[in-house]
């Protein structure tokens, strides 16, 4: 079977590429292993999916940590108002929220897959359910795919696979061996925005407690890397929840003692306000033991590792708390700490950090420069952005460059 472009991958930089190619009259196969296209993408935010940033492109740039430059030519071609165009003139309509995250005004994932997957069947778009096995090239020439033991030819293949992140959706790094297999270099994989693991038992102790309107900061050794506010969630192994994720996002090497949270649990208080609060509820509680005298004042399952690490007795009459002591309750409630010590495992992240080096694509076409015909798009590239709608921006900008040019 011969097609002028073959796709591997039928996620959200394999739609976007072949609608595309498709729509600027080119024929087109997709060869995506799941039952259906955009798996992962039905799963993203919450099932919500965060379709982008409504935001310039400065700030596109701003939130990629990781070769960012690269994408310079893609978002000129394909940009957050290009993004939010497409999927417009798709018939779904979007809404801007907090912090110009981009979804669906349903609040529906499904509504993007089904948008593509129509667009796709209305261009024509032959959409084959098989696991591709091989790249097929000569004299550095990409010549097609081997998939289900049959050759495939075309003029030109894109590797969009993913990363190796939610194995489980189809992404299990098929994409990074291929690229291997013609000669490209693969960078570190890591996990990316991932919940992380603390060497602190009174996690565990905490675990299934979501804290919300908090105030949440990743320290390296004293330096302040991220503080923002939001929500977490406390976990047998650690911490986890949007904060957490995007906090984890920061960390580009792990190692031994390095890395700290440090949680504001009220934000909207001061020092001095918090202070206030606290000697009103002692007031009330004057004669009861410390740890049933701040019960209005935190979580129920916080209160037994506050008082642990307050270093006040839970039995201690209120009114025998020094202000000394009273003053370290406060501070310990503007910067609960949480030491972390390791990331989990690469398939429970939302993306993957690292990939096919930059150095190795064309940024101004995503082609391979070295092997004539062979096409990158999205996570399966050595770069990834902090949450908020920016990873997938990069998988229909790569994506649709790709598919122009292909």
């Amino acid at each position: 079977m011969t097609a002028d472009a073959i796709i591997i991958g039928g996620g959200a930089a394999g739609c976007i590429a072949a609608i595309t190619a498709a729509r600027c009259g080119k024929s087109v196969i997709v060869f995506e292993r799941n039952d259906h296209v955009g798996r992962k993408l039905r799963i993203t935010g919450k099932g919500r999916c965060n379709v982008t940033n409504n935001c310039d492109t400065q700030t596109l740039m701003n939130n990629i940590p990781v070769n960012s430059r690269f994408l310079y030519s893609a978002f000129a071609a394909f940009g957050t108002q290009e993004v939010m165009d497409f999927f417009e003139e798709l018939g779904v309509p979007l809404k801007t929220e907090r912090g110009n995250r981009v979804f669906p005004v349903s609040d529906n994932a499904q509504d993007i897959v089904d948008a593509l997957a129509l667009e796709l069947k209305r261009l024509g778009v032959k959409v084959i359910h098989k696991r591709v096995q091989k790249i097929l090239c000569s004299d550095g020439v990409c010549t097609g795919v081997r998939a289900g033991g049959q050759d495939y030819n075309a003029q030109s293949v894109l590797i969009a696979c993913g990363g190796k992140s939610y194995p489980n959706t189809g992404s299990d790094g098929d994409g990074y061996t291929f690229a291997e297999s013609v000669g490209h270099t693969v960078t570190e994989l890591k996990p990316s925005l991932v919940p992380l693991v603390s060497p602190d038992k009174y996690c565990s102790e905490m675990m299934g407690l979501s804290l919300r309107n908090v105030k949440l900061s990743l320290y390296d050794g004293e330096k302040c890397v991220y503080t923002e506010l939001g929500e977490m969630l406390f976990t047998h192994f650690g911490a986890s929840g949007p904060l957490v994720l995007s906090a984890s996002s920061h960390i580009r090497e792990m190692s031994p003692n390095r890395w700290k949270l440090s949680i504001d649990l009220k934000p909207g208080l001061t020092a001095e306000q918090l202070d206030a609060r606290i000697q009103h509820d002692f007031a009330e509680n004057l004669n009861r033991d410390f740890a049933n005298g701040i019960r209005k004042l935190l979580p129920a399952k916080l209160i037994p590792v506050a008082v642990k690490l307050s270093g006040i007795a839970p039995d201690r009459k209120i009114n025998g708390i020094t202000k000394e002591e009273r003053h370290k309750l406060g501070e310990l409630i503007k910067a609960f700490p949480v030491r972390i010590s390791g990331f989990r495992p690469i398939d429970e992240a939302i993306i993957t950090s690292g990939g096919v080096s930059v150095k190795e694509i064309n940024p101004k076409t995503m082609e391979s420069k070295l092997v004539s015909g062979l096409f990158f798009a999205g996570e399966v590239i050595d770069v990834d952005a902090y949450t908020g709608g920016f990873n997938l921006q990069i998988a229909f900008s790569t994506a649709y460059l790709a598919g122009m040019y292909m």
